[in-house]
């Protein structure tokens, strides 16, 4: 193994990290209808916790409403009250096998902690990022230890661990920019 293995290796590991990322914060609301809003609801259906995209459609109906379109028309209240209850402060109404949920406007407190909440999974990730780099820099140094490398590439492994956490880390920090943003904006 090569120190060209452990970076090729690791690489794919922080951009999944920098997906992950993506894939919490596009749930956090913004005042704007998005289907991602309601990715986490899940639905007490047939004797199980189901995805609400397994239950019905979500779409947008405008700017601040989105409509979920029920296949099975058992499940309607059940759906209603999993998106009560998934505490996004969203109140659904049913319109037969349609429900309708209105996003209100969010007040300035809110905002302010919905930012909080995006920068405490922008701190997480930056700490997931960081594990990685120490694990690339463990097995550098396990290479060198074992005679596989020489220090010159060790110390060279380590410079391009550092520069591709930087890399990741700076992509994030613009991720959590561009949110706060959009969280803040009235």
């Amino acid at each position: 193994m090569s120190v060209r293995d452990v970076y090729q290796k690791t690489e794919p590991k922080m951009k999944k990290t920098i997906e992950a990322f993506q894939h919490e914060i596009a749930s956090i609301r913004t005042g704007k209808a998005t289907t991602t809003l309601l990715d986490r609801i899940k639905v007490e259906a047939y004797g199980q916790q189901m995805p609400l995209k397994q239950v019905g459609n979500v779409g947008v109906l405008d700017v601040h409403t989105l409509m979920v379109q029920i296949w099975d028309k058992s499940m309607v209240s059940a759906t209603e009250k999993a998106i009560r209850d998934a505490n996004l402060g969203l109140n659904p109404a049913a319109d037969g096998q349609n429900i309708r949920v209105s996003i209100p406007p969010l007040t300035e407190e809110r905002r302010k902690e919905f930012v909080k909440l995006t920068k405490k999974f922008g701190e997480d990730s930056k700490v997931s990022l960081r594990n990685l780099r120490r694990d690339m820099i463990h097995e550098i140094e396990k290479l060198e230890k074992d005679k596989a490398i020489s220090e010159d590439d060790k110390n060279k492994g380590k410079k391009d661990a550092d520069e591709m956490l930087h890399k990741f880390e700076k992509q994030l920090t613009e991720l959590i920019t561009l949110k706060e943003k959009e969280i803040m904006e009235v």
